[in-house]
């Protein structure tokens, strides 16, 4: 188990992972994870993928803390995982947000123009992929609108 203070990182998909694609990705992620810091004992390090969407790595690394060579090869991991799945994982401009019981993934611009429309409203879901710790994603990652940092474009 990995305290609060653990931190996350959170890659929203382009578009849901296909349930063919699920075990697969799970593996791949699963084998990246063992051999991250694999020499470092204290290190702490686990994974989800929420929505069939969104992969979210957590990491409790105040024993050891991760170095800039590591988090690079974290970000080449998600690199790969965008070319072998045809998917975005790294653009932090789009949003993704709850319409019903389905997670959309929209361009800022086209997230804009929706509560323009009123198709969108402060009491609307969205996810917050710039929290920082565990304790944040289980508290703040999906908050209404309002409570969000998008709440500055309701206005």
């Amino acid at each position: 188990m990995l305290p609060d203070t653990a931190k996350v990182w959170i890659y929203p998909s382009s578009r849901k992972f296909y349930n063919t694609e699920i075990d697969r990705l799970n593996d791949t992620i699963k084998a990246f994870l063992s051999e991250w810091k694999k020499e470092d004992t204290t290190f702490k390090v686990s994974y989800q993928l929420v929505y069939n969407r969104f992969i979210v790595f957590f990491a409790d690394d105040v024993a050891s803390p991760l170095t800039f060579q590591e988090l690079d090869a974290s970000v080449a991991f998600i690199i790969g995982l965008q070319n072998e799945y045809k998917v975005e994982l790294l653009d932090k401009m789009n949003v993704c947000f709850k319409q019903g019981k389905y997670v959309q993934y929209k361009e800022l611009k086209d997230f804009k123009k929706l509560l323009k429309d009123k198709a969108l409203t402060g009491k609307s879901i969205v996810f917050d992929n710039l929290v920082t710790t565990k304790d944040e994603f289980e508290n703040f990652w999906e908050v209404p609108i309002s409570e969000s940092w998008y709440g500055r474009f309701l206005k």
